[in-house]
């Protein structure tokens, strides 16, 4: 049977998996409400679809693996938790409706490392307990129970991804290269993923044989092998573009950004090592920031 996908939620990450299955010879879909002609130029199928209306479940085609990869819209009139796992729930149930467990598609949803609440660099992996104070994060958590419970007895993998990072996509890349302080504390560790080795793990999720489909984890933390602190990633960032030391002034009292430096932690990242990418094209954040500025660099 030949392969098809179904990206829900066609963002940065969404587009660089639909780029590999397309690539692989994969039929791709992806949905939208207003980017038709964008995604039909890199050769997908644009779907119109919104998961909080009902009555876009009928454009949705037959696919035999489905990513799920949505943002929330803070523009939208849903709220977070209604959208997040209300909306989830609809769709999981339109897509395995008078489906066996074997017809169903095989789902990739794609979570977060918001949802651990550790600081104080504590090591953290899919074992550890998860009490996240932002709404995010638990709205993430709570999709991700509603998962387990309609899918219990379907194919489905959840990855709980670090801070995606990428070509257009270096966090306060302008601010350094500007020499403008960044507001920001030096301290607390980031975690990171480059989009190109996360979509590896979302394709790797889906292409394990059947045979081992019962061995293999339903959760991975998707996190390269070397946890940063910031002030480090800065400098690195200062160092590839030949710019000036960055400087740190503090976020104010009620930023995302202050709040965010509260959960200081690091991924262990050792089963999506084992499982998913045993190979990784950029295993820290040196390489990735190297490659990434360099062509950068290369444009300016």
């Amino acid at each position: 049977m030949s392969k098809s996908l179904l990206i829900v939620g066609c963002g940065y990450l969404g587009l660089r998996v639909g780029r590999m299955a397309h690539q692989a010879g994969w039929q791709v879909a992806a949905t939208t409400r207003s980017r038709f002609e964008t995604l039909s130029a890199e050769g997908f199928t644009p779907v119109a679809f919104d998961w909080n209306d009902s009555r876009t479940l009928k454009n949705l085609p037959e696919t035999t693996h489905v990513l799920i990869a949505v943002a929330y819209d803070r523009h939208s009139r849903v709220d977070r938790f209604t959208s997040q796992v209300d909306g989830l729930a609809r769709l999981t149930r339109h897509l395995d409706h008078g489906r066996s467990p074997q017809q169903s598609p095989d789902v990739c949803y794609i979570s977060t490392t918001g949802v651990y609440h550790q600081s104080g660099g504590l090591w953290v992996d899919e074992t550890s307990p998860t009490h996240p104070s932002r709404a995010g994060g638990r709205a993430h958590l709570a999709a991700e129970a509603k998962l387990r419970s309609l899918r219990h007895d379907r194919s489905t993998t959840t990855l709980r991804l670090a801070g995606i990072y990428g070509p257009g996509r270096v966090p306060r890349a302008a601010d350094v290269i500007a020499g403008r302080p960044i507001a920001s504390p030096p301290g607390g560790h980031l975690n990171l993923i480059h989009v190109d080795d996360a979509a590896t793990a979302v394709m790797n999720s889906f292409d394990r044989s059947a045979a081992d489909a019962k061995q293999r984890c339903p959760l991975y933390v998707v996190s390269d092998d070397e946890p940063v602190v910031r002030r480090e990633f800065y400098r690195q960032i200062a160092k590839d573009t030949h710019s000036p030391e960055p400087t740190f002034v503090d976020p104010a009292a009620d930023s995302g950004v202050r709040f965010r430096s509260e959960s200081n932690k690091r991924i262990w990242n050792r089963r999506v090592r084992r499982d998913l990418l045993p190979t990784m094209k950029y295993p820290t954040y040196r390489q990735g920031l190297h490659d990434v500025l360099a062509n950068l660099a290369s444009t300016r």
